[in-house]
């Protein structure tokens, strides 16, 4: 890129106040009329970078190439560029610390879905093991089938995925333990493993009979696995923690993760800054659905293109890079052209050969759960499933947390399994003492619902309100704010004055 196609501005603030901006208005303040073509980067102290380019710098990428996507010495993937040109690498290692963790957020449309399938290409070009759960009944890489160690379409295989992870990790623990091993080598003697929930929403969104299940088996996964080389990463559409099982560890364990962020929704924001994904203060260019300057018409014209700009998919931010706050671009995948079935460029981008399998040392303890991956899930299955349980017991995970991780399909040896047509709650149900509390699985009164309950005796302030939620014996809720808000914007709640929340005032009769 040639100097005279952009002009970089430093700024700074004076010591103790922080840099903020109006995106737009800085746009207008320098003369430009295409927010694309403006960047900024911030220290998310008082200094930021400004660059204006004569075009849109992102718009025009290239294609993956295989060459991209083998990891290098330090763990790294270049999956893309930045604003400025350089290399956006994405981490699935790090040597001497071991298996990494972390999330993809993007509305519908953001590029999530190839995204994802350019770091599924690296694995297997990487010789890394990949076990995928493609929650969209695998639509949302269908090329990935074949490629991948374990494809799961189902939220039922997800849960066995899961919870084989959960074993695999206690398994590698004892193993590693024994030979004084405190860190993951990759190859020595194991392959790195990374497991990839897609549409995690489905699975830990409130109402989800998986909910606090899989909550758990993430959170532990991505707490224990890193030191033995079992990685855990999730995407969804969902930009709040509190969609996503609301667990303060598992908000934890992202935050210290890589979190891609794709074009986001308008709510998103504010979310990720309360959840602690992004610091406080933190300003990000927004990514518009369609690059270029925005078009007045007039009713009176009825000529010209309609649809200005281009797509945006694939722009993003890697909240866990050193550079968070700087724009990119995922390199393009896929044939430029829809096609019927299977996508051949993206076929041919994973590469020849069989994917990397699991190590044989682990195949006694999570065999006929992994031995049954991708087919149909059977009664046998469900045994599996259940010896999987008991050997996560056996390996020491506190059984009182893993009281209810055989599932609620499932029944103790001798014992017909509860009937699939969901899961039951009737404490004499075979299989039933392996279930979750009443109070956490499907059918547990929603946040919404709590709020109106706890509201009906008069106004509260939020701390008070919180407080008496989670004294309801529900659900513990970490954040209100974001239900408070969207109940307010539907005429749910209203505001008396600032700081209480009531229910809306009855009309009058007058």
């Amino acid at each position: 890129m040639r100097a005279p196609d952009f002009v970089e501005i430093e700024v700074a603030r004076r010591p103790g106040e922080l840099i903020t901006y109006n995106h737009a208005a800085l746009v207008s303040a320098l003369g430009g009329k295409d927010p694309a073509c403006v960047a900024v980067e911030t220290d998310g102290l008082s200094r930021a970078l400004i660059t204006a380019y004569r075009k849109p710098p992102l718009e025009n990428l290239r294609y993956a190439r295989p060459e991209d996507l083998v990891m290098d010495s330090e763990g790294f993937i270049t999956v893309g560029r930045h604003h400025d040109g350089t290399a956006a690498r994405m981490r699935l290692y790090e040597p001497g610390s071991g298996a990494q963790r972390g999330a993809m957020f993007g509305t519908t449309g953001a590029g999530k879905s190839r995204a994802l399938q350019l770091v599924l290409a690296a694995e297997k070009r990487s010789r890394i093991v990949s076990w995928l759960s493609d929650l969209k009944g695998g639509q949302s890489v269908p090329e990935a089938r074949g490629q991948v160690d374990w494809r799961a379409t189902t939220e039922l295989e997800a849960m066995l995925m899961l919870r084989a992870g959960l074993c695999l990790v206690m398994h590698r623990t004892e193993r590693y333990a024994k030979f004084g091993r405190s860190y993951f080598v990759v190859g020595d003697p194991d392959p790195l493993v990374n497991i990839r929930i897609d549409e995690a929403n489905r699975l830990l969104q409130e109402g989800s009979p998986f909910r606090d299940e899989a909550a758990f088996l993430i959170k532990e996964i991505g707490r224990l696995g890193r030191s033995v080389g079992v990685g855990i990463s999730i995407a969804a559409q969902a930009g709040h923690i509190e969609e996503l099982g609301g667990s303060d560890t598992l908000r934890a364990m992202l935050k210290e993760g890589d979190v891609v962020l794709l074009r986001w929704s308008s709510n998103m924001m504010a979310a990720l800054v309360s959840d602690g994904l992004l610091p406080l203060g933190t300003d990000l260019v927004p990514i518009p659905r369609r690059s270029g300057p925005p078009v007045l018409r007039s009713r009176f014209e009825r000529t010209g293109n309609l649809v200005p700009g281009t797509s945006t998919a694939g722009q993003a931010y890697l909240l866990g890079s050193p550079r968070p706050t700087a724009l990119m671009r995922f390199f393009r995948v896929g044939s430029p052209v829809p096609v019927n079935g299977l996508d051949p460029a993206i076929v041919d981008l994973y590469g020849p050969g069989e994917p990397a399998r699991l190590e044989a040392a682990s195949l006694d303890l999570v065999g006929p759960a992994y031995a049954a991956r991708g087919g149909p899930i059977t009664l046998h299955d469900m045994a599996a499933a259940h010896a999987v349980a008991e050997g996560l017991e056996a390996a020491g995970v506190d059984p009182q947390s893993t009281a209810y991780l055989a599932g609620p399909h499932l029944a103790p040896p001798g014992q017909e399994p509860a009937p699939t047509g969901g899961p039951t709650l009737d404490p004499t149900a075979p299989g039933a003492g392996l279930m979750p509390p009443p109070s956490k699985g499907k059918g547990a009164p929603s946040t919404r619902s709590r709020i109106l309950a706890a509201l009906a005796d008069g106004p509260l302030n939020k701390h008070d309100l919180q407080a008496k939620i989670n004294a309801d014996g529900g659900r513990q809720v970490r954040n209100i704010a974001p239900t408070l808000s969207e109940m307010k914007s539907h005429g749910e709640l209203e505001q008396p004055e600032r700081g209480l929340w009531a229910l809306p005032a009855a009309p009058s009769d007058d």
